[in-house]
């Protein structure tokens, strides 16, 4: 499994290094996003494809990973084509390009890091597949998994839908979506990530609880920069900014990540 995981690793620096190189051309990181997803969804059938013989549980847990993945990729991807460089990587390297320092921050502080941070959160996805091999069968455990990975997939994939259809409209401009799915949490396709990659990691743990011991740090990792770090945090103090008064009422109403009823206001 570790030579397996080593050939995974080498694969991701390569394309990581690659991509870096178009980043420097074009002057601009932020389609990283879009390789979050694909990236994971890449690791997964790398380990799928170097099994000698792949059965129903290495099967499930990769096309879990590429169904996700390859669905986040492309809509991010269309996204970043779309609005152009997200005001996030702007920030974080803004001195750096000042400087004229631009590749070498954007290789340390954005691509390099982010490989790791890849690697980690999705691997419960590759020791899974690869631990799971040609023999071990679907048990109820990895149901249970792809359940709670359903859910994750409803409202990742429908939030993101709801948002989409949000903001074409221009009839929304300064206005909070405070609908569908965006009622009961105010961030659903975080939520919905959440949902997934803890469902991967259930799938992960019917090849052993001691295999999936080791890959916890991946959903657990994820969960925080969703909901303290890069995700819910980070986003929200541009929210509070542009959209003022709406915003903190939606936010006094609203869960902020587990879907919950709206509250009302007194």
């Amino acid at each position: 499994m570790i030579d397996a995981l080593m050939v995974n690793a080498a694969i991701l620096v390569a394309i990581v290094l690659v991509l870096w190189l178009v980043s420097v051309r074009i002057d601009d990181v932020s389609f990283i996003d879009a390789f979050w997803g694909a990236g994971m969804a890449l690791m997964a059938a790398a380990s799928y494809l170097q099994l000698g013989g792949a059965g129903d549980l290495a099967a499930l847990i990769m096309f879990m990973a590429v169904a996700w993945g390859a669905r986040l990729g492309i809509y991010l991807l269309r996204r970043w084509r779309r609005e152009g460089e997200d005001k996030r990587y702007a920030l974080i390297l803004k001195k750096d390009r000042e400087k004229g320092n631009f590749a070498t921050a954007a290789l340390t502080k954005v691509w390099l890091m982010q490989a790791v941070l890849l690697m980690l959160v999705s691997s419960p996805a590759q020791v899974g597949i690869l631990a799971a091999g040609a023999d071990a069968p679907i048990t109820p455990l990895a149901l249970a998994g792809l359940a709670l990975w359903g859910v994750g997939i409803f409202f990742e994939w429908v939030g993101d839908w709801q948002l989409a259809r949000f903001r074409v409209d221009p009839a929304n401009r300064g206005k909070v979506l405070d609908t569908g799915l965006w009622r009961y949490t105010r961030h659903p396709n975080y939520f919905g990530d959440a949902c997934v990659w803890w469902g991967i990691w259930l799938a992960c743990a019917a090849t052993g609880w001691d295999l999936a011991l080791y890959t916890v740090a991946g959903p657990i990792f994820l969960t925080f920069t969703l909901t303290k770090w890069s995700g819910v945090a980070l986003l929200e103090r541009g929210l509070d900014k542009s959209k003022g008064d709406k915003y903190a009422e939606y936010k006094r109403r609203t869960s902020a990540f587990i879907p919950l009823p709206p509250s009302r206001i007194d």
